[in-house]
This record gives C-alpha cells, sequence and structure tokens, in this order.
C-alpha cells in the first residue's frame, strides 16, 4: 500500500498475461485507489483487487477477475447462422453457441473473429464488421468482448485449439435467436444475435 493519501499505482502499463497482453482497464478512476493487490495469476486470467476509497470516505475491497478482450462472431451464409457446438466443463452442460475467442496482441476485434472462424469452423469471410464493443459482467470483471459481423464464407482448413471439441452447426437466419434462446444458453450468444438483428442482419 501506499503511504500518504497519494492513489496506489494502476496495473494499466504492467504485462497481465504471459505472452505480454496487457490489462484491459477503463482509465483513470472517479473515487481514489488506495491499493491494487494481484491475488492469483495462472498465466492466463488474473484475479485481485482494489482497495478503493468510496465517496463517504470509507474504504472497501473490490475484487475483480481480469480476462484478455473475447470476439464473438456471428456468421452467416445461404440465409444461416454459423454455431458451433460444445462441452463446457465450467457449467457441465453442451451448448450452441456463436464462435468466439480471444483477442491475440496487436489483433482487431475483426481480424481476431476471422481468425477465430476459420480456426473453430473451418470458414473464412470475405467481410467482417464491428457491431459493438462492451464490458462484461461489471460488478466483477474487467473483461471486454467485441461482437463481429461476418460474411463471404469460404471453405479453409480447421485448426482448433487444443481443448477445443467443436462442432460446426448452421440454422436458418428466422430461427437462430429462438434457438439460441432454449436453455442451455450464454449471454455472449444472445448478446451477438440481439446486435446483428438490430443493425439489420438478420
Amino acid at each position: 500500500m501506499d503511504d500518504g493519501d497519494a492513489p496506489a499505482a494502476d496495473l494499466a502499463d504492467l504485462p497481465a498475461f504471459s505472452d505480454g497482453r496487457t490489462h484491459s482497464l477503463p482509465g483513470e478512476p472517479e473515487w481514489p485507489v488506495r491499493e491494487v493487490a494481484v491475488e492469483y495469476d495462472p498465466g492466463w486470467f488474473v484475479g485481485g483487487y482494489d482497495r478503493v476509497e468510496q465517496p463517504d470516505g470509507s474504504e472497501k475491497n473490490y475484487y475483480w477477475a481480469e480476462l484478455s478482450p473475447a470476439t464473438v462472431v456471428v456468421a452467416v451464409a445461404d440465409d444461416r447462422v454459423l454455431f458451433v457446438e460444445q462441452y463446457r466443463p465450467t457449467v457441465r452442460n453442451t451448448q450452441l453457441e456463436l464462435p468466439a475467442g480471444i483477442v491475440e496482441p496487436g489483433e482487431s476485434y475483426t481480424a481476431a473473429g476471422a481468425r477465430e472462424l476459420a480456426e473453430e469452423t473451418g470458414f473464412a469471410p470475405s467481410s467482417t464488421a464491428l457491431l459493438q464493443e462492451v464490458w462484461c459482467s461489471t460488478g466483477v470483471l474487467r473483461h471486454k468482448r467485441g461482437y463481429v459481423f461476418a460474411e463471404g464464407l469460404e471453405p479453409v482448413d480447421v485448426d482448433h485449439d487444443s481443448n477445443e471439441f467443436l462442432v460446426p452447426r448452421t440454422v436458418p437466419i428466422d430461427e437462430a435467436l429462438a434457438i439460441a434462446r432454449e436453455p442451455p444458453t450464454n449471454d455472449a450468444t444472445l448478446e451477438g444475435l440481439l446486435l446483428a438483428k438490430e443493425e439489420g442482419f438478420l
């Protein structure tokens, strides 16, 4: 903890992950930060807390887990939406999801989306557009997510990560949202489809 009343050094310029990706912080804090502590760093996410002075003068530890930015892809071809079906050990069920993955250092959301789509499904898009960038689960996470629309799909070689056991599936555009709402479902898939629908892509 810093001496005096000066806010503690923040994490913005420190490496957060083993590959050099840096922390995703939104800007200068409005409430004074008295201490920044990293309690857990296994290499792919960071967990800790900020000790913050609240408006009434009291101090509280606000715990957070930070993940690298991610991209989520709404890919459309021949009036169908491309999903991946995969088992999620964290919630112990199989889900139909939009293709998604981590944004690598130096990548844009759209470039990451095109790469992840090709790696997970075997289809590369000729066109991508960013629908929205959002902060996720802001009560506990420091995690940005970019939603990308992709079209003009062409077959390429699949290159799954070692922990990806995926089965690509397509569903008609006019059924995609209803199918995604059937339990079990997840926030990224629903948000991506709703954004694409709002923009007139679905």
